[in-house]
């Protein structure tokens, strides 16, 4: 059996917590929130950070280099994960999330949206090509969670057209309203449950705390 200190039990979970109870609030609020693929992925990037953190960096940590620059290698670390993240993210297609919305509220939204913008726009089903904008997207929906995504479909995409389609997309959602997914309850609970275990582990042995803390800083 594994065991899990307490010191990186939270720094793993931490950021999972935060996570989810930002999301709970979102599928909770009775407005959608339009954001882009580049933000969601980085979101998601930082609530895995912590179990990076835990898991690879302190797994594959040079000595050699722990002991050259003491604590500051870990801000070496974090420093190259946040430029790997940002490369990932420059690397994505581009793509918007729809947060707190069913595809049957969006599609009429979007249609008219649409329509304003490239009087040349062609729908065929989930697929939208629009050429006056340089957009080629397609729909995609998780209706567990009421989210929708605009995808872009090829790699011949005009960046400008896309910011033009958020803009846009963006201004028309804040007139709309939608109801409140009941999983935001469940989201904000276990966010809550695992804030409170860490910060049980972390009172039970705060000697045991700082001495992990101070091992991982002398790595």
């Amino acid at each position: 059996m594994i065991l899990i200190d307490p010191l990186h039990l939270a720094i793993a979970l931490g950021p999972v917590a935060a996570y989810l109870f930002v999301l709970g609030i979102i599928n909770l609020s009775s407005r959608p929130l339009l954001t882009t693929g580049a933000r969601d992925a980085a979101a998601l990037a930082i609530a895995m950070g912590g179990m990076v953190v835990a898991g690879p960096m302190e797994l594959f940590l040079v000595e050699e280099a722990a002991v050259l620059y003491d604590g500051w290698v870990w801000v070496i670390m974090l420093a190259a994960y946040a430029l790997t993240v940002v490369l990932v993210i420059l690397l994505l297609q581009p793509r918007l999330v729809v947060y707190n919305i069913t595809l049957e509220q969006l599609r009429p939204l979007l249609a008219d949206v649409v329509a304003r913008l490239d009087s040349d726009a062609r729908w065929a089903g989930e697929s939208l090509v629009m050429p006056q904008m340089g957009v080629q997207l397609h729909l995609e929906t998780l209706p567990l969670v009421q989210n929708v995504q605009l995808v872009a479909s090829g790699l011949d995409q005009n960046i400008l057209g896309w910011k033009r389609l958020e803009i846009e997309l963006a201004t028309t959602l804040r007139k709309s309203r939608a109801p409140r997914n009941p999983l935001g309850v469940v989201a904000i609970g276990l966010a809550l449950l695992i804030a409170a275990g860490i910060t049980f582990v972390l009172a039970r042995d705060p000697s045991g705390v700082m001495q992990a803390m101070n091992e991982m800083l002398r790595r």
